[in-house]
């Protein structure tokens, strides 16, 4: 018997050893999937054996050079995992055409978004179709600045969201955001609120050494080409390392420029 045991053991081993397996995963988009699907080692027959969808063999027509894995024949559920292994032969490799078809798109819809005056920002949203990150934007120094990101739970349930945000002196801006394949975005409405954070003031330290600010704040310095040098938070900026030039100041929701 114990004999026996490490025959079969053997063969196993050698079956397994000439073939190999192609795992993707995704989310069901109501699209099926298609694969180019080259010819064996040596010109002989095609590169894929078997396929499987979520552990089950499909019955999908695979001795082409393309064939198309029929999704919609399995009545998956928009947005429902999926994993497809495609078993092939070692030495070659099917390509998957349209794998973008299998990630997660913003879907999601806001049925309610607000901030606090303590700068707590609220959603609720539903139809999340695959999990993205919700990030949040801070419209400042004239353009939306990202300031965080809260992962989405990806289902089409009602869910609850929170933020903390930092604001900066007077009027703050917000909105959220998720970003698909292809840079697809969808973005929420903003929502303002007014704060009670002091308007800081900046002085350049007689050395030129560091700039010092009144209060603690976001900042950003760019160089006279638009590369962003330096950014943090605080009340203190070092820039002795910074070669002598133009630069431009982004603080608080202040944008404005000094020399070096």
């Amino acid at each position: 018997m114990k004999r026996f045991l490490l025959v079969l053991s053997a063969l196993t081993t050698c079956f397994l050893a000439g073939a190999a397996t192609l795992v993707i995963e995704g989310k069901y988009q109501n699209k099926n999937v298609y694969v180019h699907n080259g010819f064996g080692v040596g010109g002989v027959g095609f590169c894929a054996k078997e396929i499987r969808v979520n552990g089950n063999i499909t019955t999908d027509e695979i001795n082409s050079s393309a064939f198309e894995i029929d999704l919609k024949a399995l009545h998956l559920k928009y947005g429902e995992n999926v994993t497809i292994e495609i078993s092939h032969h070692e030495g070659c490799t099917p390509k998957v055409l349209n794998m973008e078809d299998l990630k997660p798109k913003p879907t999601f819809e806001v049925l309610t978004i607000n901030i606090a005056p303590s700068g707590l920002l609220k959603w609720t949203s539903k139809n999340e179709m695959g999990a993205l990150p919700y990030v949040i934007e801070q419209f400042k120094w004239n353009k939306w600045v990202p300031v965080g990101i809260v992962d989405g739970l990806g289902t089409p349930d009602q869910h609850d969201y929170s933020f903390q945000v930092a604001m900066h002196s007077g009027e703050n801006k917000y909105r959220i955001k998720q970003k698909g394949l292809n840079a697809l975005t969808k973005m929420s409405k903003d929502v303002t609120v007014a704060s009670s954070v002091n308007k800081p003031t900046y002085a350049i330290s007689r050395n030129n050494s560091s700039i010092d600010f009144s209060e603690e704040t976001a900042f950003e310095i760019y160089d006279a080409y638009g590369v962003i040098v330096k950014k943090g938070f605080g009340k203190q900026l070092t820039i002795d390392n910074l070669g002598k030039g133009q630069y431009y100041l982004c603080y608080d929701n202040v944008l404005t420029e000094f020399k070096k």
